[in-house]
């Protein structure tokens, strides 16, 4: 019965992107825009997630140095967030039916940072996050720089995990997943490959470091920097964001370490890396995934 559902989801999913990606790619913007505002309404309690999380995270971001004091307001940030949602799943319909150019058409910024960070010859880490349209980026740096990896999570239903992996691998995109990942990360580096690791969602105490997050106590991922320091790869921020209809992919230079590989060292790399996300979010806020419960196990506010 199970494999029936699962494949009764792959044939509903492969139906949906296709009619998203058959559709006339000047509407693709505004109808992206008017599906995501259907998404809180299906599942009202991802609006109340975001609500929360936007005032949890405000104060902070309101004294930052680059918040616009401009900036819509609560409700508006949230209902902006799932607009943007809706613009990016209508944009990897296309793409993964091979159907738009959005990949053709993003502008780089930062390219001497990432030529510089390959001219090393020992593959790169791109560090990111749940920002813009992440998964766009993914594909185009296959399909940009010939080569690319990047860290997931294998789906549940088997068929939509074939489905969606075949999707990628038309973007020459390869994907590496969470279990057992080290190996596969550790081996695409060496082969001088890009690997796109996206570390700003909560993780188990035991995999991560306690750090400050937005004005708040979080749990992050020390993977990227014990990958870095085991591989010797360079590490390079990078993000994607939405500018009205264009997407802009910028690389910042490359993260210099400090060496210190003692359990405080990690969790303060870890908080340098962290940074680089909040500038994000902090810049462009309705540009991150605010649907994730980002401080669940450690949500006190930092005093």
């Amino acid at each position: 019965m199970k494999r029936i559902l699962w494949a009764l989801q792959t044939a509903l999913f492969y139906c949906l992107t296709l009619i998203a990606a058959i559709l006339p790619a000047f509407l693709t913007h505004r109808l992206g825009a008017m599906a995501g505002l259907l998404i809180p309404r299906i599942i009202p309690k991802r609006r109340a997630v975001v609500i929360a999380n936007i005032n949890r995270a405000l104060p902070f971001m309101k004294a930052h140095p680059l918040w616009d004091p401009a900036q819509l307001d609560t409700g508006e940030l949230a209902r902006e967030t799932f607009r943007n949602l809706g613009r990016s799943l209508m944009e990897i319909s296309r793409l993964y039916h091979v159907r738009g150019k959005d990949i053709a058409n993003i502008e780089l910024r930062g390219r001497e940072h990432f030529e510089a960070a390959r001219a090393k010859g020992k593959g790169m880490i791109c560090f990111s996050g749940h920002c813009g349209n992440w998964e766009l980026m993914a594909l185009a740096f296959g399909s940009l720089f010939g080569s690319g990896s990047v860290v997931a999570r294998r789906q549940d239903n088997p068929f939509l995990n074939s489905m969606v992996a075949r999707m990628r691998m038309r973007h020459k995109s390869q994907v590496i997943y969470k279990q057992g990942a080290l190996r596969g990360i550790l081996s695409a580096l060496k082969k001088g490959n890009l690997v796109g690791i996206l570390a700003d969602q909560s993780v188990v105490p035991e995999e991560g470091a306690l750090i400050d997050v937005l004005g708040l106590k979080a749990w992050a991922s020390k993977a990227p920097v014990i990958i870095a320091q085991k591989s010797g790869a360079p590490l390079v921020p990078v993000f994607i964001h939405r500018e009205g209809r264009r997407q802009v992919i910028t690389f910042y230079p490359e993260h210099v370490f400090s060496g210190d590989m003692s359990e405080e060292g990690v969790r303060k790399e870890t908080q340098a890396l962290s940074r680089y996300v909040e500038n994000f979010v902090v810049a462009h806020p309705a540009q991150w995934y605010w649907l994730h419960r980002r401080w669940k196990r450690a949500g006190e506010a930092i005093g």
